[in-house]
């Protein structure tokens, strides 16, 4: 920056961003000492090196800006886990409520593993619970593709859906409303594992 520029000729872009061309390093820095500005290197791996005249202070605070924001709006992906109760005995309105924290989780950017419990003899209705994956993954398919199909795991079934970008951006553009209600949701805050506990279950 300024005299620690030590190549000559550069490649110049003035203070309005137009390019300049090619000039000597010292024409370059005495028009940004008469506009009170800087003369920085913006490619110096160029031939010649390209520089702009501008602020640097506002530079790098508009840098820090856009870095922040990137950050942001970069955050990892997290493989979240929905439970659908401790037994296939899990009522209907619980499964809205879960399929709408899956649908939260996906407009974000997140996995979701749906995991199904069997309790006591429900163990041989695993068909049961495929079908109800299905559904719930038939019912998700506008924002997610199935990255693992259900699979059994001694008293559990679970599946694994994956965002798809491509689906999301035409889904929220179709559904404005509802995919600002979905990303705002607040989360589950119950133990998903305390559902229909008091409906009964079958002896072990």
């Amino acid at each position: 920056m300024n005299d620690q520029i030590r190549r000559n000729p550069i490649r110049l872009i003035d203070e309005q961003e137009q390019m300049v061309g090619v000039i000597d390093t010292a024409e370059a820095l005495d028009r940004a000492r008469e506009l009170g500005l800087d003369l920085v290197e913006v490619a110096p791996d160029a031939d010649p090196p390209v520089c702009r005249i501008l602020d640097y202070g506002k530079f790098r605070y508009e840098q820090s800006k856009k870095e922040r924001a990137n950050k942001k709006n970069s955050k990892t992906a997290e493989l979240k886990s929905i439970r659908l109760g401790r037994s296939l005995k899990i009522g209907q309105n619980d499964i809205e409520i879960r399929i709408r924290q899956t649908q939260k989780f996906l407009l974000l950017g997140h996995k979701v593993q749906i995991v199904q419990r069997f309790r006591g003899r429900e163990v041989t209705l695993t068909d049961k619970g495929m079908e109800r994956l299905a559904d719930i993954a038939d019912r998700l398919a506008p924002l997610s593709k199935v990255e693992a199909p259900p699979r059994r795991n001694g008293r559990e079934l679970a599946m694994v859906l994956a965002p798809d970008k491509v689906k999301i951006e035409k889904w929220k553009a179709e559904n404005t409303e509802l995919a600002k209600a979905a990303e705002e949701a607040p989360e589950i805050e119950e133990d998903l594992n305390d559902v229909e506990e008091d409906e009964g279950t079958d002896s072990e």
